[in-house]
């Protein structure tokens, strides 16, 4: 009988009525063992085939697990965690990968290293094994995105077969159940510090008479999603900063009065659209620091800065209260000079230019010491002690 102990490698393959192509993929895999001496298994994580895949897989002595949670990151999440071995390769079983040649992933996963990552652009992609969109467009774009937003020099994000220490990919609580799963690997292992190297490996086109379940859009903006949602930096620091920098440096000139750049003039209608800019900005400069501290508190993988463990440390409802109430203060004090001077002149008709143009400074203020109170008393619910079950 088989067991953990005796088993170094679990070649896992998921499967979604692959008829045509399973045979030959079990067979590449099982000569891979017989050739290397590897001690290892076939696992096919069954997705609800309905050609007969199972019973293919079974006769050829593959162990079939099915897995009722439906879509690619379920399926193979399912297989890993039924895996007997201490290493695991997965790959589609389409046939578009050879898994007659391991070698490369084996003797890295020897080496210590926890992931090991195919590229096929190095290794080779045959004539008509990956369409121009996801060639030229797709693959390129969202690797970069990925290099961008997280510390990985990982250059083929969404290669299909890859190996991987199964106890460290285990500990970083993947949990996404389509395609971006591909991309959820890579982040969480470089945001866990796990050993991570790449491989050449090459792409041939599939043995599939019908069409992939890859849908190129769809399953494009799953990956970019992901990629986004797991770094607030980018998608709300960044972009957020330079919002509020931008409102709150142009509404603080034409406070002054208003600008001439050329033939065009900035006046106070201008000075009112930087106001929302500068909120909009500043709420999402929050969003960025509550999302983070919310990961932080339970305990999610996401990049982190020693500039933010240090606002981490300082933030708490107190001092959101605190840096609030002030920021509402100076606002409403300047909205009192403004009453008190309207009523000083007899409560007459005012210049509406000048009026507004100190409305606008007061307004933002109140405006953005009610927005930190507010993200305060999130921190104070985040901060409140609960027993984990």
């Amino acid at each position: 009988m088989t067991t953990t102990a005796t088993v170094e490698l679990s070649i896992v393959m998921p499967c979604l009525n692959e008829a045509e192509t399973l045979a030959v993929c079990i067979r590449k895999a099982q000569g891979y063992l017989e050739r290397s001496g590897v001690v290892g298994e076939v696992v096919i994580a069954d997705n609800g085939s309905t050609d007969g895949s199972q019973e293919i897989a079974r006769e050829l002595g593959a162990r079939v697990v099915d897995v009722v949670a439906k879509g690619y990151g379920s399926a193979l999440m399912g297989g890993i965690e039924a895996s007997l071995g201490r290493y695991v390769i997965m790959g589609d079983a389409d046939d578009s990968y050879d898994f007659s040649n391991l070698d490369p992933f084996v003797e890295r996963l020897r080496a210590g290293d926890d992931l090991v990552m195919g590229n096929r652009f190095r290794g080779g992609i045959e004539p008509g094994a990956m369409p121009p969109l996801h060639k030229y467009l797709g693959n390129p774009v969202l690797t970069f995105i990925g290099r961008l937003f997280f510390p990985s020099q990982i250059r083929d994000f969404h290669c299909g077969l890859r190996g991987f220490n199964r106890e460290s990919i285990l500990s970083i609580g993947l949990i996404t159940t389509g395609m971006e799963f591909a991309s959820e690997v890579v982040v969480k292992s470089t945001l866990a510090g796990l050993k991570i190297s790449e491989v050449p490996t090459t792409l041939k086109k599939d043995g599939r008479s019908r069409p992939p379940h890859l849908r190129s859009w769809r399953d494009g903006w799953r990956h970019l999603r992901f990629l986004l949602l797991f770094s607030p930096r980018w998608l709300f620091l960044y972009p957020g900063a330079a919002a509020f920098l931008l409102g709150l440096i142009g509404s603080t000139v034409l406070a002054f009065g208003p600008v001439e750049v050329g033939s065009v003039g900035f006046n106070v209608s201008t000075q009112v659209y930087l106001l929302a800019l500068t909120s909009v900005g500043y709420q999402a400069v929050l969003f960025a620091l509550l999302a983070k501290l919310y990961a932080r508190h339970e305990g999610f993988f996401i990049p982190r800065s020693r500039a933010f463990e240090r606002i981490a440390e300082r933030a708490t409802l107190e001092s959101g209260a605190l840096i609030g109430l002030a920021l509402f203060m100076v606002g409403f004090v300047i909205g009192i000079v403004q009453f008190v001077a309207w009523g000083a002149s007899g409560f007459g008709e005012q210049s509406l230019a000048d009026t507004v143009r100190l409305a606008v400074p007061a307004a933002l203020l109140m405006i953005l010491g009610v927005q930190t109170i507010m993200a305060g008393m999130f921190l104070g619910i985040l901060a409140v002690p609960v027993r984990r079950r």
